[in-house]
């Protein structure tokens, strides 16, 4: 790949009609701290949807992407979208994207996500009493969902930075590592987003059920 000396991980949930979704996460984390928020928190629950998933029935096929240097100006993210081809692109109903979590109950990048694909989140948060609150955190940076709405692919980024989090210096710093994360709230971002992505495979539109 072309300005990395990683590739992208990429792991395929076949389903029965010809329709996508897609599942990401970026692998790769800066020199600084241990990247466990940023973003091993992400990158680690791709291979637990999978298992959350894999045995039931599914109608779209599920693509589940560990995308390399995100970091250095999402390299990986924008590799893959380019090289998606016009069917592709209209085969793909769906982007959720995961970027440090862990820190704080769940988030959404309400400003830069499908507002239908929030909507269904949100319905989801409250159908399992989880919490959710919706965080810009636009003067951040970028993430690799950023690529996808490119070419006009409902995305969505979940993540858990607030302002408590954001103020504690965590990401890109030596404060980054296992002790930071919170895993109750950890573990209920998980349960959230598996309940999520199987919503959005029972569903023939993003329109939140009555």
């Amino acid at each position: 790949m072309k300005g990395s000396k990683l590739p992208n991980v990429i792991c395929v949930l076949p389903g029965t009609s010809g329709q996508v979704i897609i599942v990401g996460a970026h692998f790769d984390r800066v020199s600084a701290g241990d990247g466990v928020v940023d973003n091993w928190s992400g990158a680690s629950l791709l291979p637990s949807l999978y298992e959350a998933i894999k045995s039931e029935p599914r109608r779209h096929t599920y693509i589940f992407i560990g995308f390399t240097d995100e970091e250095a100006g999402e390299v990986g993210s924008n590799f893959y979208v380019q090289q998606m081809t016009k069917e592709q692109v209209a085969a793909t109903v769906a982007m959720v994207n995961m970027d440090t979590l862990g820190l704080a109950p769940s988030e959404v990048w309400a400003s830069h996500s499908d507002q239908r694909l929030m909507s269904l989140l949100i319905y989801m948060a409250k159908l399992l009493n989880l919490p959710i609150r919706g965080v810009n955190v636009d003067k951040v940076g970028s993430t690799d969902a950023e690529q996808f709405s490119k070419r006009n692919i409902p995305r969505i980024t979940i993540h858990s930075l607030n302002q408590q989090s954001w103020d504690a210096q965590i990401l890109h710093t030596s404060k980054d590592k296992l002790s930071a994360i919170h895993p109750d709230e950890y573990y209920q971002t998980y349960h959230l987003v598996a309940a999520y992505i199987a919503l959005l495979d029972q569903l023939d539109d993003t329109t939140p059920p009555k």
